[in-house]
């Protein structure tokens, strides 16, 4: 099974929350995951559900949600996404934390792999080359 074909923005919203949660070692149930994505449980649980049968996490009611060995895998391409851009966005174009990860979270369902692996080598020429970019800043901010 091809899951990123079936996986949508608002799928890949989720996996990514319950990476972060693996990732921080917290456990996570669907009613919590309602209140950080800021979701009805009815939500939740439906997409809880289509995540099961993508057999991306496993899952049920009043038990922390565990991400499958596939689920990682897409998990992981989701979160690189979202910080290579977040990266990006801070790093390069000097936009605040929060803008540049609300906007991160936003693109990183339409950006292209191409696009992506271009900001990507870009922001780590940025950070070994850091006078071309204070004197593009210096430049522009005149």
């Amino acid at each position: 099974m091809n899951a990123q074909k079936s996986i949508t923005s608002g799928l890949e919203d989720y996996l990514e929350e319950i990476y972060i949660a693996k990732l921080n070692n917290t456990p996570l149930k669907g009613a919590e995951l309602a209140r950080k994505l800021n979701i009805s449980r009815a939500s939740v649980s439906e997409a809880l559900s289509r995540l099961v049968s993508q057999n991306l996490i496993t899952y049920s009611s009043y038990e922390a949600i565990s991400l499958t060995k596939t689920g990682i895998s897409e998990a992981k391409k989701v979160y690189r996404k979202h910080n290579i851009l977040k990266n990006f966005f801070e790093k390069v174009l000097d936009i605040p934390p929060v803008e540049a990860g609300e906007n991160a979270c936003k693109i990183e369902h339409i950006v292209s792999k191409n696009i992506l692996d271009k900001m990507d080598k870009f922001t780590e020429f940025y950070q070994e080359n850091q006078e071309i970019f204070d004197r593009y800043k210096k430049e522009t901010l005149k």
